[in-house]
């Protein structure tokens, strides 16, 4: 490289920092408000979280309150006093309020919050089929056979959270029904299910020997 070709590179670079550092001056603030909107940013959604768990603490805190309470219209009454912001602990709200008002012979209301829960839209499938669940429970001698198997007929869709504990529903409305038989074969359904827990799997079958039936009982290959 000759002694011009380096003092021309010289320059060149000279200019290239100039430019550089004019960029920065005219420029640089963007970067530095880059930063404080990640920073600020991070911070924020810490603010937020731990709002958030001080929050569902202290919905904790008053729902505990509330159920030890032994008098059921005073537990029905302090829980309906607890406000939540999400729609989560408003639901799980509602439900333990329909449980307290159950439980004091105030059915219809009861109901009333439970279909609320079942019929909102925004909540997740889970709130809504545990509500529409417990509502139909409650309406055993307000609703016929035919309307609580429908409804149970739904909620026991395959691929639904709470199919097998709908199906079991259905099979004690085939008892109800004078049709043991289907509530036989539909026991040993959910006896057989991949599913089934061991409270709900010894239910079925527990009820399957009371009608009756015999369990298929799988066995344990030896080896």
């Amino acid at each position: 490289m000759s002694d011009t070709d380096s003092f021309i590179e010289e320059v060149t670079e000279e200019v290239r920092r100039d430019r550089l550092f004019l960029m920065l001056k005219r420029y640089g603030w963007i970067g530095g408000l880059a930063v404080v909107l990640i920073v600020g940013g991070a911070t924020l959604r810490e603010v937020n979280k731990s709002r958030a768990e001080a929050a569902a603490q202290t919905l904790g805190d008053e729902m505990i309150a509330a159920l030890a309470l032994d008098d059921q219209a005073a537990r029905a009454e302090a829980l309906d006093g607890i406000s939540t912001e999400t729609p989560g602990g408003a639901a799980v709200l509602a439900m333990l309020q329909a449980g307290a008002l159950s439980q004091s012979e105030q059915n219809p209301a009861a109901v009333t919050r439970l279909e609320a829960i079942a019929t909102n839209a925004d909540l997740p499938l889970i709130y809504r089929h545990i509500a529409s669940f417990k509502a139909l429970g409650m309406q055993q001698d307000s609703l016929s056979i035919a309307e609580r198997r429908l409804q149970f007929e739904a909620l026991a869709q395959p691929g639904m959270p709470l199919a097998l504990l709908a199906s079991e529903q259905l099979a004690l409305l085939d008892i109800e029904d004078g049709n043991p038989d289907a509530a036989i074969t539909r026991l040993k359904e959910i006896a057989e299910d991949a599913a089934v827990t061991a409270d709900l799997k010894e239910r079925a079958t527990q009820v399957i020997v009371a009608l009756g039936g015999t369990p298929d009982l799988a066995t344990t290959p030896e080896g």
